[in-house]
């Protein structure tokens, strides 16, 4: 049976650090949804956005979670996914959707300095901290799971993940 397990989360929670942790852990395969998008548009995500426009980007995100492998693995998306019901829905059908949720201080720790972020190079922190506040709805809304990340190390986290997947995996 084919089950993924998706994480979701603001930009710098620790989706990918996670998500190669858990998928040594689970023995599953992961994915950096991200990554596998450019792979397959064979240009960055930057460049997208600069000749195609956010909303072919986000089509660009459905097609991915709609088409990608029909294997049990790992995924863990881009910061926006979560906004689209259409997205919720697909990542709520095949399989357990787990929100990190992380501080917005322990977010900007990690990713002021962060230069393959466009987003964060052309916000302030407060625009950043308006855009985590408003997403934080629509992570809470998807998810099946939440996950505190504050004051946890990537090893706690990742049990703590490994542990709620395998309770929930024979539902």
């Amino acid at each position: 049976m084919m089950y993924k397990v998706y994480l979701i989360g603001f930009m710098g929670c620790g989706k990918s650090a996670i998500g190669r942790r858990l998928s040594y852990l689970l023995k599953m395969p992961y994915y950096d949804m991200d990554k596998e998008i450019v792979k397959i548009q064979k240009r960055t995500i930057p460049e997208i956005f600069e000749q195609e426009g956010e909303e072919y980007f986000r089509n660009i995100e459905t097609e991915f979670l709609q088409n990608f492998r029909n294997e049990s693995c790992i995924i863990s998306t881009g910061g926006g996914v979560a906004m689209n019901e259409k997205n919720v829905q697909i990542m709520r059908n095949t399989g357990l959707v787990l929100y990190l949720d992380a501080t917005f201080h322990d977010i900007w720790m990690r990713i002021k300095n962060d230069l393959n972020r466009p987003i964060v190079q052309n916000s302030t922190k407060g625009e950043l901290e308006q855009l985590y506040k408003h997403r934080k709805r629509f992570y809470k809304k998807a998810k099946h799971i939440t996950i505190f990340t504050e004051n946890r190390t990537l090893k706690q986290i990742t049990e703590y993940a490994g542990y709620q997947v395998n309770r929930l995996k024979g539902e």
